[in-house]
């Protein structure tokens, strides 16, 4: 018997033919190596061919099966042998595939349930000489059918992004939810850099990718922000995303792939979890600042522990400027000059509590459209922001306005008590903050209204050296 026979094939080399065994060789090779079991009948339902898949599921060698007058008895119950070949042999006639489902016998006497594929063998002449059978079990069929769907099902009907990325770090298939979360479309983000995509954030995605793809998945989801490029400019969202390493199923060892990465839109969910921890701290730093303030004997030292609790995680500097010669009275026309004086400042250098400023009582040197003045002109908040400029253009606008070289953005909250207008509290933020926005506002306003409380207070106590804040004792213009 030749080598051929040996590993399932019945082709033998004629004493006068020349030496064939390569190819029988490569094609017992061939058979081998497949991940299906197979056998094959000519059209006398001898079995002639058994790979070694054959022969894990069912244990019979190929030995013990080339030869056989087809599967009753061994591989089949013999009162379901002439169903199972009829239904095989079937195939020698039929155009095409067919697939049946029907249980064979191990060679322990088990059986295995397999679905078969089988299709006719033609021969020269083309008419058919016989049947090859692919077969495997059915749950590991159904298996590979339940991971072809579920891949098919993430990349068309899923409700979360979903895109393979390869070991490159671009995108190589993008289903329909991640196209359009990602602004473009599925066909075209393949092969682009994701910095194409992504304005921020771009390098701690990427970064994420390459872990995956040298350590392995994260253990737990991971929340990235990022800021995309689209036509009304970008638009920062947060994606919650998981991360799967992708590996050849084929390769001895585990060879990368990509990485399947699989994302949901949550910019919502965490503004609205970010909003409400900010307003809780901000509640809790007002009633701190309350607490503090009422330890305070002189109402100016709360003024200024009112301006530090509000300071914290809310602006870099602050400034309290009261009206010159006290409130507006009733009968002042609408427009008139209003001079301010500073009377309380954070340090310019070294971070520590509010400072209350010398008794001078000089006005500063404030423009006529300077926001302070517009804020006490209007009795409501003025925000103001320099925007995106060079340094210096934002170190002079800081400077014209009489504020800390720094500053880039303001925030102006009037101070009112007992229905008048005692000044102005300014908030400023650095180059390294977001501007100021209403809800900043509406803070402030909180805050302006315990200072100018304790201010007001001040004003009903004998002078302690502050300038503009009259005492019972004192007589003022009009009081006689």
């Amino acid at each position: 018997m030749s080598a051929s026979r040996r590993s399932g094939t019945t082709d033998e080399v004629g004493p006068d033919e020349p030496d064939g065994s390569g190819g029988s060789d490569l094609l017992a090779a061939l058979l081998d190596g497949m991940d299906a079991a197979l056998c094959a009948f000519d059209a006398d339902a001898v079995v002639t061919h058994w790979n070694r898949e054959a022969e894990r599921i069912l244990g019979w060698t190929a030995a013990e099966a080339v030869g056989r007058h087809g599967l009753a008895g061994w591989a089949v119950r013999s009162a379901d042998a002439e169903d199972v070949e009829g239904r095989l042999m079937s195939a020698m006639q039929a155009p095409g595939r067919q697939v049946h489902e029907f249980a064979l016998l191990t060679k322990e006497g088990g059986r295995v349930l397999v679905r078969v594929q089988s299709a006719a063998v033609r021969g020269p002449d083309g008419k058919p000489a016989g049947v090859y059978c692919a077969f495997s079990e059915v749950h590991t069929q159904i298996d590979l059918e339940r991971s072809i769907a579920l891949s098919e099902a993430l990349f068309q009907d899923a409700s979360w992004g979903v895109v393979l990325v390869d070991a490159d770090l671009r995108p190589a298939v993008v289903n329909a939810h991640a196209a359009r979360a990602l602004g473009t479309g599925r066909t075209s983000l393949l092969g682009r850099p994701l910095g194409e995509l992504l304005a921020q954030g771009v390098e701690e995605l990427e970064s994420a990718l390459t872990h995956v793809l040298s350590e392995g998945a994260p253990p737990a989801p991971a929340e990235i922000w990022v800021s995309l490029r689209t036509a009304e400019g970008d638009q920062r969202r947060c994606w919650r995303s998981g991360f799967l390493r992708l590996a050849s199923p084929l390769a001895e060892e585990p060879v990368p792939l990509g990485v399947g990465w699989l994302f949901q839109d949550v910019t919502e969910a965490k503004q609205t979890e970010q909003e409400a921890a900010l307003l809780r701290f901000r509640a809790n730093q007002l009633h701190r600042a309350a607490r503090a303030a009422a330890e305070c004997e002189n109402p100016r030292d709360a003024a200024t522990v009112h301006l530090d609790f509000a300071l914290a995680g809310f602006a870099d500097h602050a400034l309290v400027d009261r009206v010159l010669g006290g409130p507006p009275a009733e009968g002042d026309e609408p427009g008139a000059e209003v001079r301010l004086v500073r009377i309380a400042a954070t340090p310019a250098g070294a971070p520590g509590p509010s400072l209350l400023t010398g008794a001078a009582g000089l006005p500063v040197r404030y423009g006529p459209a300077h926001p302070a003045l517009q804020c006490v002109d209007r009795s409501g908040s003025v925000r103001a922001s320099i925007g995106t400029v060079p340094a210096e253009q934002a170190r002079e606008w800081a400077r014209a306005r009489q504020w800390p070289l720094d500053a880039v953005h303001s925030l102006c909250a009037v101070l009112r008590s007992r229905g008048r207008t005692l000044g102005v509290v300014t908030f400023l933020r650095g180059g390294g903050r977001s501007q100021f926005e209403r809800s900043d506002a509406m803070y402030a306003e909180d805050v302006a209204v315990r200072i100018a409380a304790a201010l007001d207070l001040a004003g009903q106590l004998p002078r302690q050296g502050l300038p503009g804040l009259p005492g019972p004792s004192e007589e003022r213009p009009g009081d006689r």
